[in-house]
């Protein structure tokens, strides 16, 4: 009997085979703290050679309790987080970019949320998350590039987020064979 519990114990780390982190996320898996400015904000030009980019996280509520980080990293650097209705910006080189998002959660498992654009110099880019619960107890995230005229909208409307990460602190993420 002890033989079968110590060959249960040996092979259940075999089998259990983690997922790879995509390139684009980097050092995503710190831990973020978000601070909300809710003064009023206008949309920032992009810095001489470069262009700006825009993520906001529609919550569809305002209800922060309990409600995770949705934390991005662009090349592999993380750049932010948002937490409930909040968007945050950043100045990038022109060129192709790879983004990722993931949940700040010890609830839920990992997910990456990915895409990638091509930025151009002087040009504004916006990109929404949002969260969806698919009915089974999962939360699953959305990552899309949206349209100008939306994500204006959605920064003169929805407060500023200021987030910082504590390097020392390391979140293990749960990953999961599929």
């Amino acid at each position: 009997m002890k033989l079968a519990l110590m060959l249960l114990f040996c092979a259940v780390p075999a089998m259990a085979q983690t997922s790879p982190i995509p390139a684009a996320c980097g050092n995503i898996d710190g831990d973020f703290k978000v601070k909300l400015n809710k003064s009023e904000h206008a949309i920032a030009a992009p810095e001489p050679g470069k262009a700006r980019v825009y993520f906001f996280h529609d919550a569809g509520t305002d209800i922060k309790f309990a409600y995770p980080l949705v934390k991005v990293a662009i090349d592999g650097h993380s750049v932010g987080a948002n937490h409930g209705n909040s968007y945050f910006s950043v100045s990038i080189d022109p060129g192709e970019h790879h983004v990722c998002s993931t949940l700040q959660s010890s609830f839920v498992e990992s997910r990456y949320e990915l895409a990638h654009f091509n930025a151009e110099a002087g040009k504004t880019y916006y990109f929404r998350t949002r969260i969806f619960d698919t009915g089974d107890s999962i939360l699953m995230l959305d990552l899309m590039q949206v349209d100008s005229d939306q994500g204006e909208y959605r920064v003169k409307v929805t407060p500023m987020s200021v987030s910082t990460q504590n390097p020392d602190k390391f979140r293990p993420t749960k990953r999961f064979a599929k």
